[in-house]
């Protein structure tokens, strides 16, 4: 039996079959790369920065700096990114209050420098805790929502300030359990966190790694993890949603590039990331800073993105908070 093949249609599948090769193997990194991350160096996402930095070199052989650019709500390090060439070599890390509570708390958040990115994958995600001063007399979620609610107004939260996550979470609760609990914050998660040892105030939400001095020196009792489920850095601890139904939300970073970087290099760059997020060795050195590692792609950011945004302006909507 002879089978004929048009010639025509078989070139025109060896060209598709060839596209779909080069398209796996885009040329990246062909020079030095740059993680800009909109935090001062030594903090959470610095380190997480060049934890990955070091093996993504490691796997490529190219060199790979990380660009600390902090302040101004992380709107000079957007900028920056957008303004790169866009071929991969200039990527964004930024955390969830940068991708999504900045652009719904002010005009100035930087939503429209957002639109010129496009997700590359997720990178990390971290759980935070619910800690009360030791003076306050409650051991558990339960406890503090009765004590709240048998106490109207005595009950204070700290935070950094005024639209962060710890804030955003205190609204939440105050919401959630209908309780008149009063929210304090302070310039810098340093002088907040000295308040709640000493139990000038009663509760805050934070990563567990940044409170977890006065939690070792008995000064505040871990009550609970905000978690979905349970994870890597709390998985010893309740969950909120257990006593609070609805009470679940975690912390993240993200990798991003230029919107306009070829989807084949996009690609190619979420696939060696994937590739250094799973390498037990990293993760190691990862998951003692309460964050656990998350291989995805682009089009799971993108549903954090717009699970959070949800989430938090209907929080910041009815709380009226607004950074403008």
């Amino acid at each position: 039996m002879t089978i004929s093949i048009d010639r025509r249609k078989l070139m025109a599948l060896l060209l598709t079959c060839s596209g779909a090769a080069m398209a796996q193997t885009a040329p990246w990194p062909t020079k030095p790369v740059k993680i800009v991350v909109p935090y001062a160096a030594g903090g959470p996402a610095d380190v997480t920065a060049r934890e990955i930095a070091q093996k993504l070199s490691k796997i490529t052989g190219q060199s790979f700096v990380v660009e600390n650019q902090g302040g101004a709500m992380g709107i000079p390090s957007l900028m920056a990114v957008t303004r790169a060439e866009a071929d991969g070599h200039t990527l964004w890390m930024p955390a969830l209050g940068n991708a999504v509570l900045q652009p719904l708390l002010s005009t100035q958040g930087g939503a429209e420098h957002l639109a010129k990115l496009r997700p590359v994958g997720m990178v990390t995600t971290s759980p935070h805790v619910l800690v009360a001063s030791a003076k306050l007399s409650v051991k558990t979620v339960q406890e503090l929502v009765a004590y709240a609610r048998a106490n109207p107004g005595q009950v204070t939260f700290a935070s950094a300030g005024v639209g962060g996550t710890a804030h955003l979470a205190a609204e939440l609760f105050k919401s959630l359990t209908k309780t008149d609990v009063v929210h304090v914050p302070y310039k810098g998660s340093s002088a907040a966190t000295n308040d709640l040892a000493s139990g000038r105030v009663s509760a805050m939400f934070s990563s567990l790694p940044s409170l977890q001095g006065i939690v070792d020196k008995g000064y505040v009792r871990v009550l609970a993890s905000t978690a979905p489920s349970k994870s890597p850095a709390t998985r010893a601890l309740p969950l909120m949603s257990a006593a609070i139904p609805g009470f679940e939300y975690s912390s993240w970073y993200a990798m991003y590039a230029p919107r306009q970087t070829p989807t084949a290099v996009i690609t190619r760059i979420n696939g060696l990331l994937q590739q250094a997020l799973k390498d037990p060795e990293l993760v190691g050195k990862i998951e003692p800073h309460g964050m656990e590692l998350v291989p995805t792609g682009p089009e799971e950011v993108e549903a954090w993105v717009r699970r959070d945004e949800d989430k938090w302006r209907a929080v910041i909507q009815k709380a009226g908070i607004t950074l403008d």
